[in-house]
């Protein structure tokens, strides 16, 4: 077993763990972008796949390294665990369908929301006391579905339904498909950057690096929101113009 994640603030990170660490404490976790995640994957029969929900979409990041790697999933059992800030709709299903393609067995699915990630948006900002909630919330939950697996072998499959499939459609990848079919080139970096290479160091796409002292995107952002949320001068945005608060995993559970 093997569990396989894209986290940018540590939201989907801390889960695969949380999960990971009752269904099978000696499971391997390893970041998607790691040269070591295909290779796990061929050696392994289950896969605990996690990534983040982005417009109850799969990230393209994650399709992406599926179709890369098309032929490493025949016969594999994948079980598909997504975060949310809100809303997931089907976000698990999406990774599902791209996975059963290409040979995969789907074991299940799990939706879990946490804490919003998306820095320069105020839409889904909550207190700090909000956010220590949800996070309790969501351990509550992983902690349930984690021994329900571990003890029974029942898994939970949410987000796998025709009626969730539906609800994401139309709640919302029709009204911001263009979003999740490729990488994107709209990451912006203000005259604030001091050119530290935090953000360089930190892309799990190597899509920043650092030219005459100011960070440099190549159009190939993941929309993980890991520069962004740890940028020290907060020069970095995507969807908004201006930081409101930068979000990671860690900030809450200190």
């Amino acid at each position: 077993m093997v569990g396989i994640y894209m986290s940018g603030t540590g939201n989907t990170k801390h889960c695969i763990e949380k999960l990971l660490s009752i269904v099978e404490p000696s499971a391997k976790i390893i970041p998607i972008e790691s040269p070591d995640a295909a290779p796990a994957i061929k050696e392994n029969e289950e896969i605990y796949m996690a990534f983040p929900t982005q417009f109850s979409n799969m990230p393209y990041m994650v399709r992406d390294f599926i179709q890369t790697n098309k032929d490493i999933w025949a016969g594999k059992k994948v079980f598909c665990l997504t975060t949310m800030g809100a809303f997931s709709g089907d976000g698990t299903g999406c990774c599902a369908r791209v996975l059963k393609k290409y040979g995969a067995e789907i074991t299940g699915g799990l939706m879990v929301k946490m804490p919003d990630s998306v820095c320069d948006s105020k839409l889904l900002k909550k207190t700090r006391e909000e956010n220590i909630r949800i996070i309790k919330d969501a351990d509550k939950k992983l902690e349930k579905a984690a021994k329900e697996i571990r003890d029974s072998g029942k898994t939970p499959r949410e987000g796998l339904s025709v009626f969730a499939h539906i609800a994401g459609l139309f709640g919302q990848r029709l009204w911001f498909y263009n979003k999740t079919t490729g990488y994107s080139s709209k990451l912006k970096i203000s005259d604030a950057c001091i050119g530290c290479g935090q953000c360089a160091k930190n892309c799990p796409m190597g899509n920043l690096t650092i030219k005459d002292g100011k960070a440099i995107s190549a159009g190939k952002c993941a929309m993980c929101y890991k520069c962004i949320s740890t940028c020290p001068k907060q020069a970095i945005t995507l969807l908004g113009d201006t930081v409101v608060e930068q979000i990671r995993y860690e900030k809450f559970v200190m």
